[in-house]
């Protein structure tokens, strides 16, 4: 069944958790689908997983378009919700709506996800009304790095709690369909999953939340420059691959690969006669 605004609603009412990952490109996020996931993000985490950099904040509209667009022709039925990155949409309302139409017209995006909370709201509001899906995102906002001094857990004292919690009230507001809580003490998270009529998406913010999503490349060991606290490896995915690109470079080197089973043929006549 098609994973919707719906039926992520549907979901947090019925007591259903929401599985949620990262993808970047269609071979992948045709595995997920596959295996039932409800809905893939591509983040702007490909800036680290996939790009290299050392951070979020370099990643551009194009990006996102080109890997959300590929993750699209891969996703069948979970829904596509695609980052809006650093710039795209703080600058105003109007660039926040034009955006994301893009990434929903030229990235085949079911619904945008953007970092804030009450400074954010406006933009929200309009993209909203002009009928795209909105997902929000507190706590440890990935764009705001440098702001927030490092990756650190938010919502620790009485006022950052507070902060948090009437953040993700505005959001709701403003039309947002869910928010993912990042490095969140769980009993805050757990406080405002209990107080939103929309679903909560859980990075490092415990069990009580209403989904929970991971960077898949963190998930199956394929990453490993920095591995958060709340990452769990389901698979060490990253040690079978570089067994078997160095079993490969060995039979190359050995001449084992390719062997006759791995080559076509000609009539030997054929070949004689070439001159």
């Amino acid at each position: 069944m098609k994973n919707t605004i719906i039926t992520f609603k549907q979901s947090k009412q019925q007591g259903n958790k929401i599985s949620m990952l990262t993808a970047y490109d269609y071979s992948t996020a045709k595995l997920m689908d596959e295996a039932g996931i409800n809905a893939i993000l591509v983040g702007d985490s490909l800036g680290n997983v996939v790009l290299g950099y050392e951070d979020t904040l370099s990643v551009t509209m194009e990006d996102m378009i080109h890997h959300g667009a590929a993750v699209a022709r891969g996703a069948k039925n979970a829904m596509v919700v695609v980052d809006m990155p650093f710039m795209s949409y703080q600058t105003s309302v109007y660039d926040a709506v034009v955006n994301a139409g893009r990434l929903m017209k030229e990235g085949r995006a079911s619904a945008v996800k953007l970092e804030g909370g009450k400074e954010v709201c406006p933009q929200v509001k309009a993209i909203t009304e002009a009928g795209i899906p909105v997902m929000g995102h507190l706590g440890l906002t990935p764009q705001s790095i440098n702001a927030l001094g490092g990756h650190r857990v938010q919502g620790k004292t009485q006022q950052a709690a507070q902060k948090l919690l009437d953040d993700a009230r505005a959001l709701q507001e403003a039309g947002a369909f869910a928010v993912v809580l990042e490095c969140v003490p769980e009993k805050l998270a757990e406080k405002v999953t209990k107080e939103l009529e929309i679903p909560t998406i859980g990075i490092g913010a415990g069990a009580g939340c209403d989904g929970q999503v991971l960077v898949y490349q963190d998930m199956l060991g394929m990453f490993s420059d920095f591995t958060p606290k709340f990452v769990k490896k389901f698979a060490n995915v990253g040690q079978v691959m570089k067994e078997a690109f160095k079993n490969y470079i060995d039979e190359m080197q050995q001449g084992s690969f390719p062997s006759q089973e791995h080559c076509y043929s000609i009539d030997d006549d054929i070949i004689e006669k070439l001159y």
